[in-house]
């Protein structure tokens, strides 16, 4: 991700110092005149007439900068007066809300001009995306895996391409994309624009870039004063396993007693389960994503602005562009991977001298992220023990005393003196008033949590490195296993199962692993408290064009490879590695890494 694409409202207008300047066509300076924008970011000043130039790009920005015009405007200058029925710009993303989210922004983009932009990914029936590419398409977004698919189908013509857009380049890697990626690019037939967006650069971007693009133009954009923007707001992140993170949310905002908080979290499941829960625990919750409509999103906005919710749970594009003057607090349900993300996210409390809170809730493992937004922010991030039950009772009681204190103070308090005279024959006048402070209390909404949130702040971060996925190594602690029943007969791949698990439930290519593929069937490494979810969004998923059992793996339970007789005797992180041949079947041109050219196109094979 965490994963997210702005929205087509950071865009800007038609004057000379807007995206006039910039040298775009009549057409696409209408559209975005008729939808209202202003002034193109930096990263669009600074990206489009490169492209438009017909450059290949290196960009580092994060979400939040307008990448996303960046690259889609000058993609739809190329797109021929007579539409055309072939693709002329293919644009790589990582998961399939991103391609939606993309290619929607292709599409209020280039309505005017009747440009025609299609999204394909996995977990969507197919032959819905072979009739939207039959019928004549200009632009395509998709993941790299159900790109292989089609043009090893050769639904996908790449004759007309003239640009390859790589956006959310590391985390495509991160997810085991490498491999596709490079086939997709060398399957190309001719010279091409290819373009590449990260958020961070790691080697291998640089690598990628060295190979597939020529001379590129290279830019960084950041965010300006993120000292600035973050110098009103009080700082906390609380270090807590992954299965309590509901809990501890809960608990942290029973003790923060916010007006109104803003929580983001990486995806549109994610956003749903925990208003849900947050439900349950009396919070009055609203969920925002990309899957409501308009008339949606204008109810919740009007529940959060009256003061009838108190709590919205959102994506990151979701809530682009909210400002709403009663939140008190943000909380980053998970630590986003930029750390510019993380200062936008902040940004929306602590504003007109007010002052805000911002509370993260980390991960053991990433607590390496708090540090790289330490260093942009140059501010410390206050990391703080999850408030114990004792802590969350004891706020409780003072929030009660505060309430009773300031009641108190009115001047109404003799009409309800014929209650205390009614019950004054019962009992005395302390135990009245304590009995009536009980009833108060209780229905505040104040109930007793006896369940403590382990403390693992204070834990050692496992050493910086690459994810063990096939065998090399026991799981870390946290660590469910998740059976699938396909295996190297289906021609199954560690990156075909990263890719279905990322794209289905928003974990990251580095929470899934260790990876173990056998004859007949597979078994992926998850976050413990995230196995239930992924059986149950994987279920319904086609993986290499096959419907797969998916359900939790158990040691004294595991399930025979055909033809063995018996079960797997050892844990399934230590049996023997079943690596990939990286570059075995790439096409013709294409460097071998390992094992022994097969003269069959990687592409040539169905792939979720």
């Amino acid at each position: 991700m965490d994963e997210q694409h702005e929205s087509p409202d950071d865009v800007g207008t038609t004057d000379d110092n807007g995206f006039a300047a910039l040298g775009l066509t009549p057409s696409l300076l209408s559209a975005l005149d008729a939808l209202g924008y202003e002034e193109p970011t930096p990263i669009q000043r600074e990206t489009i007439p490169h492209l438009l130039a017909g450059k290949d790009l290196l960009g580092q920005a994060a979400t939040g900068t307008g990448k996303t015009a960046a690259f889609a405007l000058p993609a739809l200058e190329l797109v021929p007066s007579s539409r055309g029925d072939k693709p002329v710009a293919l644009v790589l993303v990582p998961t399939r809300e991103l391609a939606m989210q993309v290619s929607e922004a292709f599409f209020r983009y280039g309505k005017e001009m009747g440009a025609r932009c299609v999204p394909v990914y996995g977990g969507q029936p197919i032959f819905r995306q072979l009739q939207a590419l039959e019928r004549g398409v200009n632009i395509v977004v998709g993941t790299p895996g159900r790109i292989i698919d089609h043009i090893g189908r050769g639904s996908m013509p790449l004759d007309a391409v003239r640009m390859v857009v790589l956006d959310e380049a590391d985390e495509m890697l991160d997810m085991g994309f490498a491999e596709d990626i490079e086939s997709i690019l060398e399957a190309i037939p001719h010279a091409h624009q290819t373009v590449l967006f990260s958020a961070t650069m790691p080697p291998r971007i640089n690598a990628i870039a060295k190979r597939y693009q020529n001379d590129p133009v290279r830019i960084n954009v950041v965010r300006g004063d993120t000292k600035a923007s973050t110098g009103k707001v009080r700082q906390i992140a609380y270090v807590v396993p992954r299965s309590h993170k509901p809990a501890a949310l809960g608990r942290v905002l029973d003790i923060e007693a916010p007006g109104g908080a803003l929580v983001f979290c990486r995806t549109r499941t994610e956003v749903d389960q925990l208003t849900e829960t947050m439900n349950a625990r009396g919070y009055r919750a609203e969920a925002l994503h990309g899957g409501m409509d308009q008339a949606q999103r204008d109810r919740v906005m009007g529940r959060l602005r009256d003061g009838t919710a108190d709590l919205l749970v959102a994506t990151d594009v979701a809530a682009r562009g909210l400002d709403v003057d009663t939140l008190t607090h943000v909380v980053n349900y998970d630590v986003p991977s930029a750390p510019e993300s993380y200062v936008h996210r902040i940004g929306r409390v602590g504003r007109a001298g007010r002052e805000g809170v911002a509370i993260t809730l980390a991960e053991p493992r990433e607590q390496r992220l708090l540090a790289n937004i330490e260093r942009l922010t140059k501010q410390p991030i206050a990391i703080e023990k999850v408030p114990s039950v004792a802590d969350l009772r004891a706020a409780q009681l003072e929030q009660t005393v505060k309430a009773i204190r300031e009641a108190l103070s009115a001047d109404d308090l003799d009409e309800y003196y014929a209650v205390l005279h009614a019950l004054r024959s019962e009992a005395d006048e302390r135990t009245i008033a304590l009995a009536a402070v009980r009833l108060y209390h209780e229905a505040s909404g104040n109930t007793l949590d006896d369940d403590e949130i382990p403390d693992v702040s204070l834990r050692p971060e496992r050493p910086a490195g690459p994810r063990v996925r096939e065998s090399g190594g026991a799981p870390q602690p946290g660590t469910a296993f998740v059976y699938v029943g396909l295996g190297r007969n289906a021609g199954m791949r560690p990156n075909d199962l990263v890719g279905a698990i990322a794209n289905e439930t928003g974990l990251t290519g580095r929470e899934i692993g260790p990876i173990r593929i056998s004859d007949t069937y597979s078994v992926v490494g998850v976050p413990e408290g995230r196995v239930d979810q992924v059986v149950a969004q994987l279920r319904n998923v086609v993986i290499r064009g096959k419907a797969a059992q998916v359900r939790r793996y158990v040691d004294n339970g595991a399930p025979r490879d055909a033809g063995s007789g018996h079960r797997p005797e050892r844990k399934p992180w230590e049996k023997k590695s079943y690596a990939p041949k990286a570059y075995g079947d790439r096409p013709t041109g294409g460097k071998p890494t390992g094992g022994k050219p097969t003269g069959k196109k990687p592409y040539g094979k169905k792939k979720y």
